[in-house]
């Protein structure tokens, strides 16, 4: 599968239903690997942080969780099919991996959200394993106990959400340790999974405008990654496109 580059990524050129298909045959194959969901304010972040940098560029399947991608790709000739979303493509992997009996490892959040997701994620999928739900809010000193509890646990999938980029850091520093077969960091998704942050209407979504509809809800938060990132996008973006339109 060729990969679609976009400024300073290479997406996989797959729907939802194929990722969710990709990441179950890689693990009934042995084969291990991570996921990364990568956004517009990610892919930006990525260009002033070469340890983020190199993560995206070794991971096993690498995904636009992002409408404005989508369009760039079109514009550019290289079409991505549609966008991948965290959120969705944790509820589809858990559904998958209730029928597969695959394990997984929730960890991220506080205490009470990610106790919410699992409680919420079990009863939507009956049959589903958890192999461990932890919390996100550990020190330093913590670290190695978290790690051996993900290795212990048996899981075939970890779901880390601890915020870009120290999930990506923590799957990074301790990957020959953790031993999952399969790893995707989701950032803020258990929020949303655990009914604490509402997620754009389908219409926002789909015009590319749900990176707003956060703004609104977390201003003092977001304000600078999103109004700093979109504006450099747009600049690095449009020299691209027209770049391929003079070669046109």
């Amino acid at each position: 599968m060729n990969s679609v580059r976009l400024l300073n990524a290479g997406f996989d050129p797959i729907t939802l239903d194929e990722t969710v298909e990709l990441v179950s045959r890689r693990i009934q194959a042995g084969e291990r690997g991570y996921l990364c969901t990568v956004n517009v304010a990610i892919l930006m972040m990525m260009r002033d942080d070469p340890r983020l940098q190199r993560f995206v560029d070794d991971a096993a399947i690498v995904v636009a969780d992002g409408q404005p991608l989508i369009w760039s790709s079109r514009m550019l000739a290289r079409p991505l099919p549609e966008r991948v979303a965290g959120v969705e493509l944790v509820e589809r992997l858990c559904e998958r991996a209730a029928r597969e009996g695959f394990g997984v490892y929730l960890l991220g959040g506080k205490p009470e959200v990610v106790e919410k997701v699992a409680a919420r994620l079990t009863e939507r999928y009956p049959g589903l394993i958890l192999s461990g739900v932890q919390d996100g809010y550990f020190s330093p000193e913590e670290t190695e106990a978290r790690v051996a509890a993900v290795a212990a646990s048996g899981a075939k999938i970890l779901i880390a959400a601890m915020g870009v980029p120290r999930q990506e850091y923590f799957i990074q520093d301790y990957w020959d340790r953790l031993r999952v077969p399969f790893a995707i960091g989701v950032g803020g998704s258990f929020d949303v999974l655990a009914g604490l942050r509402a997620r754009a209407p389908a219409v926002i979504q789909r015009v590319g405008l749900e990176w707003l509809f956060r703004l609104v809800q977390e201003p003092g938060r977001l304000w600078k990654r999103y109004l700093v990132t979109n504006a450099q996008f747009l600049y690095l973006m449009t020299r691209e496109i027209a770049g391929h339109s003079r070669k046109d």
